[in-house]
């Protein structure tokens, strides 16, 4: 198969009711493993503001169909929140399970989800190719701006596992598992920190609000 799905990490109590009441519920699995017109197709981005290199070799095609907010808390956050998905994809590639990219951008269950991927993909001796396009963002300030949730779909219906040993690709069609909903809990720079960290990841597996 060239899907690798995880079950994603128990969340809090309270955190799992805070993503609820937002919109959040239904199926959770873990994934394998800016706006319309900063659509990211660059497999070489790197982040701003002095960040860690997320960046991904040529044949991994990292697309962020996002709508920029007009609000600038909520465009930081959602920023992050894509560096967060560049980040965990960039601990993949090098086979890193304490990567400190994906640290930079996430604490808490988020870190623990993010390590938990890589070492699936390490385990299993495979690393991402294809195009994997994100979209459908929707960024929604709590707490008085204190917190901020950042849900997107996905389609990693091109996206593919390639064994590092030997090359192969494992293709696989289109199907339901190919349409994920994510849902980030995303926390405001404190201390020296410049990013907006994900604390708290929540996916829905075979989303049919994320497929078109």
């Amino acid at each position: 198969m060239a899907r690798r799905t995880l079950i994603l990490t128990t969340m809090t109590t309270t955190a799992a009711l805070l993503l609820t009441a937002c919109g959040g519920g239904g199926k959770t699995d873990g994934i394998k493993g800016a706006d319309k017109g900063s659509s990211s197709p660059s497999p070489s981005a790197t982040t701003g503001g002095g960040g860690p290199d997320v960046s991904v070799p040529k044949d991994l095609n990292l697309v962020f169909d996002f709508t920029k907010p007009s609000n600038a808390q909520q465009a930081a956050a959602l920023a992050d929140a894509e560096n967060y998905i560049r980040a965990l994809k960039h601990g993949i590639v090098k086979q890193d399970p304490n990567d400190p990219a994906y640290q930079y951008y996430s604490g808490g269950q988020a870190a623990q989800y993010a390590k938990s991927q890589i070492q699936a993909w390490v385990k299993g001796g495979w690393t991402p190719t294809g195009t994997d396009r994100y979209y459908n963002s929707v960024v929604t300030s709590l707490s008085g701006g204190k917190r901020t949730l950042v849900a997107f779909c996905r389609n990693q219906a091109k996206s593919y596992s390639k064994e590092i040993n030997t090359g192969k690709v494992l293709y696989t069609d289109e199907n339901a598992d190919s349409y994920l909903k994510y849902q980030l809990l995303m926390q405001p720079p404190t201390g020296s920190s410049k990013a907006w960290k994900a604390q708290v990841v929540e996916v829905k597996g075979q989303a049919k609000e994320c497929q078109q």
